[in-house]
């Protein structure tokens, strides 16, 4: 159980599936697929779907970049967190939405692996909260070239640590999309 009191409710977290971040990615069309599949469970359960979105020189707000991929549609209810840092708690209001909703617990899928998934996984979990990564809706793009492991390795390595999180009254664990359950 997560350590924030109160808190008992679960959100779907998407990070920025967006067209200038994913497009570029491993496994592009499967991963959008369980991103896809990951919403339509969230929605049919009610459970909150919280979108962070990032912006940055490269991806300007309202550029097509800067836009989610077309795959996924926003309910008028959902939540919309704008970032400029891996972190999506960094600078941002991401911690006043999920206490407004009684959020203790984070299902988390997004890109990139190495990158703004990982800080933001991190970032949670050090914040009390309960994190699942979902194992195979994670995705991040070749950076070999600058030194970085093959992106499979990255996104597998991504989920061997997180598997193995540990800390007193919080849990991290490692799903797969097709058993995800909310509610």
């Amino acid at each position: 159980m997560s350590t924030l009191a109160d808190r008992p409710a679960t959100a779907l977290l998407v990070i920025d599936v967006q067209n200038g971040v994913i497009d570029q990615s491993i496994e592009r069309d499967a991963t959008v697929a369980n991103f896809v599949t990951l919403v339509e469970k969230a929605r049919a359960a009610e459970t909150p779907i919280v979108w962070v979105q990032h912006s940055s020189d490269e991806m300007p707000k309202g550029s097509d970049p800067w836009q989610y991929v077309p795959e996924l549609p926003h309910g008028e209810s959902d939540a919309v967190v704008h970032k400029n840092f891996g972190d999506a708690f960094e600078a941002t209001d991401l911690e006043e939405v999920l206490a407004a909703a009684g959020i203790g617990h984070l299902v988390v899928a997004g890109s990139q692996s190495d990158g703004c998934v990982r800080a933001t996984i991190h970032s949670a979990f050090t914040r009390g909260y309960d994190v699942t990564l979902v194992g195979d809706a994670h995705t991040t793009e070749d950076l070999t070239a600058y030194g970085a492991p093959a992106p499979a390795d990255v996104v597998a390595h991504t989920n061997l640590y997180w598997r193995f999180m540990g800390a007193p009254g919080k849990t991290a664990a490692v799903t797969e999309t097709a058993e995800v359950s909310f509610g």
